[in-house]
């Protein structure tokens, strides 16, 4: 996952299936972003950011450029249901000329299974805490797997130092459970976790 002046202006995170969270989203400081749950109808915005994605930091995805090419509209579609899909969630973050700049999801695979982060990404031109996207979209995460757990679940590839910071100031810590990296098993990846209901420093 990537996480990349001027005042901000925040409000209070929305629930995942309000229609909108706006936070200051440009480097400028001059827009905003809208952060809201995918839709079938997102396929072909959600297939151009996932190939993005796929081209920017291969190693944080399970899945690669050439089998994501693959896809047919139906896959895309069905991808973007994820959004609103019982037991997850898939939100983006979309500037107000329409331009998709992140997106992450959750989802939760049994009742007793804890909710799991996945599929994480903001665009180089909007990462920082500054910017404030990648924060935005977590909230939005977490706020989701509240209803379900205490807890949020995520892996990342060790290599991803950038992503680990950015989770540990939210609040995740290393488990010290690590697995392979799908896609190159000499490599690892790494589990971290946050208890939901404690501040980032808790």
């Amino acid at each position: 996952m990537a996480d990349h002046v001027q005042s901000r202006t925040t409000v209070p995170p929305a629930p995942v299936e309000d229609a909108a969270t706006t936070r200051d989203g440009t480097p400028d400081g001059a827009g905003t972003v809208t952060v809201r749950p995918t839709t079938p109808d997102d396929w072909k915005e959600l297939r151009a950011l996932r190939l993005e994605m796929l081209r920017d930091t291969p190693e944080a995805y399970g899945e690669t450029l050439d089998d994501a090419l693959r896809h047919d509209e139906a896959e895309w579609r069905s991808r973007g249901a994820r959004g609103t899909a019982p037991g997850g969630t898939f939100v983006v973050a979309v500037e107000p000329a329409g331009r998709w700049v992140g997106i992450m999801g959750g989802r939760q695979t049994d009742p007793d299974a804890e909710p799991m982060l996945y599929g994480v990404y903001v665009a180089p031109s909007h990462r920082g805490r500054d910017a404030g996207v990648a924060d935005a979209l977590l909230d939005a995460v977490e706020d989701w797997a509240r209803t379900m757990s205490g807890t949020l679940r995520l892996t990342v590839h060790e290599d991803n130092h950038r992503a680990q910071a950015f989770y540990a100031r939210r609040g995740y810590r290393l488990t010290g459970t690590t697995s392979p990296y799908p896609l190159d098993e000499t490599r690892r990846e790494l589990e971290m976790r946050r208890a939901l209901n404690l501040s980032p420093g808790g």
